[in-house]
């Protein structure tokens, strides 16, 4: 886990300290790994989702390719299976057409909650080992 500097250590939607989402590919604002977030982060990429094939396809339609690499950006392209920091309205948007993918709530940034309730995170929680 990553805390920005002069920041305390982020907290998640469960009041515990923010886990690392993923380093492969690695994702965040901050490209830190984790849902950390800061002002200039104006689409609040806080939640830790598990995409899918179904997410990746409906996110392309609406313009937001995710599935595509972009090497110039030194993204990857997603692939089903990744865990990514989406933005917290476009997860909300998700959930309320039935397309949410499963959420890591330990690794899902408590400025989520500015967006998203919690018992909408909860009922995508995913199971982590």
């Amino acid at each position: 886990m990553s805390t920005p500097p002069g920041q305390a250590p982020a907290r998640n939607v469960l009041g515990g300290t923010l886990g690392s989402c993923s380093t492969d590919p690695m994702t965040g604002f901050f490209r830190d790994g984790c849902c950390n977030t800061g002002p200039m982060d104006t689409g609040s990429h806080t939640v830790c989702a598990v995409v899918t094939a179904e997410f990746l396809a409906h996110s392309k339609y609406l313009g937001n390719d995710l599935s595509t690499p972009r090497p110039e950006f030194r993204f990857p392209g997603l692939k089903p299976g990744d865990r990514w920091c989406l933005c917290a309205a476009r997860f909300l948007q998700a959930h309320e057409e039935g397309i949410a993918p499963q959420v890591d709530l330990s690794a899902t940034h408590e400025r989520a909650l500015d967006v998203v309730p919690l018992a909408v995170l909860q009922v995508h929680a995913a199971t982590v080992d």
